[in-house]
């Protein structure tokens, strides 16, 4: 039989940087959940993608176990570390920099198991309207 499920808890935290401190702590904290734990599991999984900011989605059980899958970075993040910038325009039509083919067509197969694309052809149209979004130009 199947554990109940009692909450589903999703965070952004820099890979293999997790500590009890919020945001985790006050996140986890009323859940129930053995924080110190998680830490370690989380830190352990993330250890080689160290610099990047990484989605946890994150199940509690009623028995206060707990599971939790790792995605990859948000596509916003993977555009500004490969074009190596701080943050994007506040206006989408002040543009601050262009992405090349390749380097689109890198970013989607990185992404490419957390869109909802059939190929890489869509997962590159997808990160070029998140480019896009961020003034910065990309190259279909």
């Amino acid at each position: 039989m199947a554990k109940e499920v009692t909450k589903i808890i999703k965070l952004q935290i820099e890979a293999g940087k997790a500590t009890p401190a919020p945001p985790v702590g006050t996140a986890l904290g009323p859940a129930g959940v053995n924080i110190g734990e998680f830490v370690n599991q989380f830190n352990n999984q993330t250890k080689a993608m160290a610099g990047n900011v990484v989605p946890v989605l994150m199940t509690v059980y009623k028995d206060r176990s707990f599971t939790f899958i790792v995605k990859k970075p948000p596509a916003s993040r993977l555009i500004l570390k490969k074009l190596n910038m701080e943050k994007g325009s506040d206006k989408p039509q002040n543009k601050v920099g262009k992405l090349s083919k390749q380097q689109l067509e890198e970013i989607a197969k990185e992404k490419m198991e957390d869109l909802n694309a059939p190929d890489v052809e869509q997962a590159k149209k997808i990160i070029a309207g998140t480019a896009r979004s961020m003034g910065i130009d990309a190259d279909l």
